[in-house]
């Protein structure tokens, strides 16, 4: 108590004469203010969460709040931040303050139990410029035998408004992240995952939390929330009896709680959100800045455009025919050529899903002369090199399975169970990181010409049970560990290398994962309508240029709709070429240079949504470049109604206006003119924000890209 007061006193002589900055620890960026505060009793409160105050004297006027990580045990009666058990079974924490400091924008706050040695220290990291704050937790104890900590949150912020809307973003393959937003009331709403290996194929690990009315895009309070962490996540929101929510984000503890050995140190995974007062758009705008400077590999380079055999030959290929498809790619005129599934395998070749998969060597048989022969051909074209795999599985099937079972998380005395033909390998066994590792050192090493590999994960975790762990409770964090080990050893030799991640679609999609890959793969479902859904939801979190998009022949929309449509993340194809007709190819063509002439605009400029495909059969958005003088806008009529009364203009946004636009229709089929009323036409960026553009009509399937420039 003594160490207390005194660096209470010591806070209170550096905070100035009125004694606000002695109680109080603020955590800001250029537009919020997070402000916790010291009370009496010593314990930690979060008195402030909002818009950036702007005169420090009024902190002395805020409520004290609630506390900022609440414990189990004491005298709350709602959901706790962290739950442990002592060693002589005492189930209680109490938590109070000891210290904080500020370094290189985080600030640390040391906080004890009086009566056991626990500590756990809060880390805010606050990015002023992208208007983010990201935090986690540490927990750690010196008690003689381990404790058991239940629930451990990354973080808890409390709020209190006359309402709450959640909108979360939940699915299932081919049908991923489908918003839908609820008002929250009295009790508990969760969104989690229990799915282990392939955690987010249900459930993204995303939410938007508006404030006092729904979400919209250019008004309004709203948080948009997510968690760094490529396993089980949970979500609570839980309002009180008085009103008051509280939003707890971390790993999902649903069979797993942790033995903490005394000295270890739990930490937990980062919670990454931003405020805006002023819609959802600003606060995307803001998250993909933060994203592409500080979290997203390569995030201010440029993306590669490919074309992906998969859908062209599933397995049945062989070395000619993938240079026949070498030869597409250049015709294309993308940079590099994907080898999907069904490359390896001999003594169970890689023919089917059934089989192989674990046996990391070329098929003889399909290609004589291995990968080697292939980036020889790809690099004669001008072309790079990209190949698949996907290195956490195993089928029963292989030469791997057979000489390792040991390594499968499977049950004991149980039924094995397949999902996709395969099981999960045991990253939590060092062994096995050593192998998956080496899966990828071992072609780099053999073909250096590999320019990017596509990391897939098929299957979510059943049957869990580790052969290596003693604590069965410890897998499913012990296994995000391991595949965040293997990750770091491929990072570090390989710092260059492009990396796309897939999981049967957007099974993985987390800021923590991404440290290590340009982009992942949103869903396995390339239908243009579809994808105009699933683009639209993970756009609010995650920049375009993390956004893996191909022109497929899923569905039955006009090429031109296809190829508008992937041309919104980073484009791809995965289409025979050699069936498309010398217009296609022409088309298809000049895509691929717009794409790559304007990707300065789509991929790194700021995204405004203008018309949502939830509300009607038509959807728009426009990207414009941080300079401000270049602006790509997309326009889609899907399946509008026969009689349906007429949409008005559509209103741009974030034009100077002051300054001229010209308006021009890009992306035409050839000898395809355009029937748009302003192609060619000079507009001041006042008349496009406040009178707008006819973009939509009454034909299905249609979709316009207009190219606007600053004059």
């Amino acid at each position: 108590m003594k160490r207390l007061t005194f660096l209470l006193a010591l806070l209170f002589v550096a905070g100035g004469a009125n004694g606000v900055a002695a109680q109080t620890i603020r955590i800001s960026t250029d537009a919020t203010d997070l402000i916790l505060r010291v009370a009496d009793n010593g314990r930690l409160y979060q008195s402030y969460l909002g818009a950036r105050l702007q005169h420090e004297a009024d902190f002395q006027h805020l409520p004290q709040g609630r506390e900022v990580y609440l414990t189990h045990g004491m005298e709350d009666y709602f959901e706790p931040a962290v739950r442990m058990t002592h060693n002589d079974g005492n189930p209680s924490l109490m938590l109070k303050y000891v210290s904080h400091e500020t370094t290189g924008g985080t600030t640390v706050i040391t906080m004890r139990d009086g009566q056991y040695p626990v500590e756990v220290r809060l880390f805010y990291t606050a990015y002023p410029r992208e208007n983010v704050i990201v935090a986690h937790t540490e927990i750690s104890h010196r008690q003689e035998k381990p404790v058991t900590i239940y629930n451990y949150a990354s973080s808890m912020l409390h709020f209190d408004r006359a309402e709450y809307y959640m909108t979360d973003f939940t699915g299932e393959w081919a049908a991923e992240v489908q918003m839908t937003e609820q008002q929250l009331h009295f009790g508990k709403r969760v969104v989690d995952s229990k799915l282990g290996s392939r955690a987010n194929m249900q459930a993204s690990p995303m939410f938007i939390l508006a404030l006092d009315g729904p979400a919209r895009e250019t008004v309004g309070d709203v948080m948009l929330g997510t968690i760094g962490w490529t396993g089980n996540f949970r979500f609570t929101f839980e309002v009180d009896h008085l009103g008051g929510l509280r939003v707890i984000s971390g790993i999902n503890p649903y069979g797993s709680e942790y033995t903490l050995a005394a000295g270890e140190v739990f930490r937990t995974p980062e919670f990454i959100f931003t405020l805006s007062d002023s819609g959802t758009g600003k606060a995307t705008r803001d998250l993909h800045d933060w994203a592409r400077r500080h979290r997203l590999k390569d995030g201010m380079g440029t993306r590669l455009t490919l074309l992906n055999n998969w859908e062209a030959t599933y397995f049945s290929f062989d070395e000619a025919k993938l240079v026949e498809l070498l030869d597409e790619a250049r015709k294309l005129g993308v940079d590099m050529f994907l080898l999907d599934d069904g490359w390896f395998g001999n003594e169970f070749p890689r023919s089917s899903d059934r089989q192989g998969l674990g046996d990391w060597e070329e098929t003889v048989e399909k290609l004589p002369g291995g990968i080697s022969k292939l980036v020889a051909e790809a690099t004669e074209r001008g072309l790079k090199f990209g190949i698949w795999i996907e290195p956490e599985m195993v089928n029963p099937r292989s030469e791997l399975f057979e000489r390792h079972p040991e390594w499968v998380i499977a049950l004991p005395n149980r039924d094995r169970h397949l999902f996709r033909s395969q099981m999960v390998l045991d990253l939590s066994n060092p062994a096995v990181q050593d192998f998956v590792f080496g899966i990828v050192d071992t072609l780099m090493t053999r073909h250096p010409g590999i320019a990017y590999f596509k990391w897939d994960c098929n299957r979510p975790m059943t049957n869990i049970f580790s052969p290596y762990l003693e604590n069965q409770s410890h897998l499913y964090i012990e296994y995000v560990r391991g595949l965040y080990n293997v990750l770091e050893r491929v990072a570090a030799k390989y710092p260059d290398l492009p990396m796309m991640l897939c999981a049967g679609g957007g099974g993985r999609s987390d800021y923590e994962v991404l440290r290590y890959f340009t982009e992942f793969w949103p869903s396995d479902n390339t239908d243009g309508v579809e994808r105009i859904f699933i683009q639209w939801g993970f756009g609010y979190f995650f920049p375009t240029k993390a956004l893996g998009a191909h022109v497929t022949s899923w569905g039955r929309q006009p090429l031109k709709f296809r190829t508008d449509v992937a041309m919104m993340g980073k484009l791809g194809f995965d289409i025979r070429i050699d069936g498309m007709s010398e217009d296609e190819l022409e088309f298809s063509r000049g895509a691929v240079q717009n794409f790559k002439r304007l990707q300065h605009v789509t991929l790194d400029g700021d995204l405004y949504r203008l018309f949502s495909p939830y509300d009607g059969d038509h959807a728009a958005l426009m990207y414009l470049s941080k300079p401000g003088d270049k602006a790509v806008l997309f326009a889609f009529d899907m399946h509008p109604r026969a009689g349906a009364r007429a949409l008005p203009s559509v209103r741009l946004q974030g034009l100077d206006p002051a300054r001229m636009y010209l308006i021009e229709e890009i992306n035409m089929m050839p000898g395809q003119r355009s029937t748009f009323a302003g192609n060619g036409k000079v507009f001041s960026g006042d008349y496009l924000m406040r009178v707008g553009l006819p973009l939509f009509g009454r034909a299905h399937l249609r979709s316009r890209v207009l190219e606007i420039t600053a004059q």
